[in-house]
């Protein structure tokens, strides 16, 4: 009877500290932070469970992409949520495919980027009906057709005016240029209704010659378009290039400074840490680039995304705004001009407390 009691004793006395280590697991599993950071405010969605995000991107292959995804998942991990990147490098059937497998593996939001077709609304509607939440940057606009999606972009209409002012300004209206354009993305067909209005109102500036592909190699394709074009127009005959891209403006830059032609001025849209590079260097053909921070876009689509999660009311559309940089403002620097202090440069540069929330602010210093 002892040896009973004694048995019975031992196992109640195992069963309490398996009951103790659980608790103090789950408990641990709750807090997964700062305890001395109260998650009062938060959303029960962010203080119950994982959060997972996937961002998938058509395009890929340049410093634009790279600066977009790490914005996206430095904003959702310093929040504390599973953020998973990928890019398809142009590849339609590798981007659809990501899509898909997001849907099955049943993430709680996604992040598309890029998407241009109507597959990519049919598979973002199919998210949606199973409960994801979705966010979409640059992609077609048949996605404002689904409820709850928000579909962001930079404001594409500003940086062609921005860029194309300054060619017709410092031109007097009277040049001839070449454009580098590719048809069949949303952000270039707005770029491109810009272009033609300006071309229209300023009939002084003429297209002599036109090319864009949108491919991994794209730069190197555009290098080799544009060093054809200036075999073909001699000194003094082409005057200016615009680039609505910056792979499109790498690719030109290239080509001219190979060619010695640095009477050409070139004006871009988009910036990253190799076209900063590229437009500081002493006689650099690239004089302007319009851009809004790729990091920036990045950050505010997670901040959307995690708004939906959390239940909150979000837009429907929201434009990043855009900033004019000059060649003259960087080579003005004392040091070597970069992403990380083009801030010191530009006022306001990859700032912005669009759709940052308290209970955001909380998560971050629950999980630093």
């Amino acid at each position: 009877m002892k040896g009973i009691l004694k048995l019975t004793t031992v196992l109640a006395l195992v069963l309490t500290l398996l009951l103790t280590a659980c608790s103090s697991g789950d408990e641990d599993t709750a807090q997964g932070g700062n305890s001395d950071v109260s998650l009062d405010g938060v959303p029960e969605v962010f203080t119950d469970g994982e959060t997972r995000i996937k961002v998938i991107r058509k395009i890929g292959g340049d410093d634009h992409t790279a600066q977009f995804l790490a914005g996206a998942k430095e904003e959702g991990e310093a929040l504390g949520f599973t953020v998973d990147v990928f890019t398809a490098n142009g590849d339609t059937a590798a981007f659809h495919d990501a899509i898909a497998q997001a849907i099955q593996e049943e993430y709680d939001g996604l992040i598309i980027s890029h998407g241009d077709d109507d597959a990519t609304v049919e598979a973002v509607q199919e998210a949606v009906d199973k409960g994801i939440k979705v966010v979409t940057f640059d992609s077609v606009d048949g996605l404002a057709d689904i409820d709850g999606v928000t579909l962001t972009s930079q404001d594409d209409a500003a940086l062609a005016t921005l860029a194309l002012d300054q060619l017709v300004e410092d031109f007097n209206g009277e040049a001839n240029i070449a454009y580098l354009w590719v048809d069949g993305f949303p952000p270039m067909v707005r770029r491109n209704n810009v272009y033609v209005q300006v071309l229209e109102d300023n009939p002084g500036i003429q297209e002599l010659e036109r090319f864009g592909v949108a491919a991994a190699d794209t730069s190197v394709q555009t290098q080799n378009a544009v060093a054809a074009m200036l075999n073909k127009h001699p000194e003094g005959t082409l005057d200016a290039i615009f680039a609505t891209w910056d792979a499109f403006a790498i690719g030109a830059a290239r080509a001219i400074e190979e060619a010695g032609r640095d009477e050409i001025t070139i004006y871009g849209i988009d910036v990253s840490n190799a076209d900063l590079e590229i437009i500081q260097r002493e006689g650099s053909s690239w004089k302007y680039t319009a851009a809004v921070d790729p990091k920036l876009i990045g950050s505010v689509n997670l901040r959307i995304l995690a708004k939906k999660l959390a239940g909150e009311e979000t837009p429907q559309f929201y434009d990043l705004e855009a900033t004019l940089i000059s060649q003259e403002q960087l080579q003005e620097s004392d040091s070597a001009v970069n992403m990380v202090n083009l801030a010191d440069i530009i006022p306001g540069w990859g700032q912005t407390d669009a759709f940052e929330e308290d209970w955001m602010t909380t998560l971050k210093e629950y999980h630093q």
